[in-house]
């Protein structure tokens, strides 16, 4: 569970009592009290989109405070809705180019402050390091009813990220104060 694995890591970096980890659904989650940093990496699906996480996880910030908001987008745009498709999302204005991604935090009130993205070799280890759990998995449970949709998984994914995921998307974490 990610979570244990987040509470392990907070004790080895020596922060483990400045920090509190919650396994739960986010959907409409508030914290019961003001915290200096919130933050919905990867699943800004929880409330509607990138606005809404925003309007969620302000709920739970004390003023002043931080959002951190991670966020696929467009490094180029797809040019056409198939590609879009590689890319496993369901049209092109699923995302937005870097820009206007930076942009529309602006334009709901929210500096940014900082960023950190991935880039190509980022992905490609991300990716990888999934191929990698697939394989080992698929030696130890080749029985399993479920092998042979990992198998064929394993066997298209890598070419279907190099065609369409590398070359078209980008994900960064972004922190934002409000203005």
């Amino acid at each position: 569970m990610f979570t244990e694995q987040a509470k392990i890591r907070a004790e080895e970096l020596g922060v483990a009592d400045q920090v509190k980890f919650i396994h739960g659904d986010a959907a409409g989650y508030v914290s019961e009290v003001k915290i200096d940093v919130a933050g919905c990496v990867g699943a800004t699906w929880i409330a509607g989109g990138v606005a809404g996480t925003i309007e969620l996880l302000v709920r739970s910030l004390r003023t002043g405070g931080i959002i951190l908001i991670g966020e696929p987008y467009w490094r180029q745009l797809p040019p056409t809705e198939d590609v879009a498709k590689g890319c496993l999302v369901n049209s092109i204005s699923d995302f937005l180019m870097l820009p206007e991604l930076l942009a529309s935090f602006g334009h709901i009130g929210y500096d940014v402050v900082e960023m950190v993205l991935a880039d190509q070799n980022g992905w490609d280890r991300y990716e990888a390091a999934k191929w990698l759990t697939m394989r080992r998995w698929l030696e130890t449970n080749h029985d399993d009813e479920l092998a042979k949709d990992v198998r064929a998984k394993l066997t298209s994914e890598p070419e279907r990220y190099a065609t369409y995921t590398r070359e078209y998307m980008g994900w960064g974490v972004f922190a934002l104060m409000a203005r």
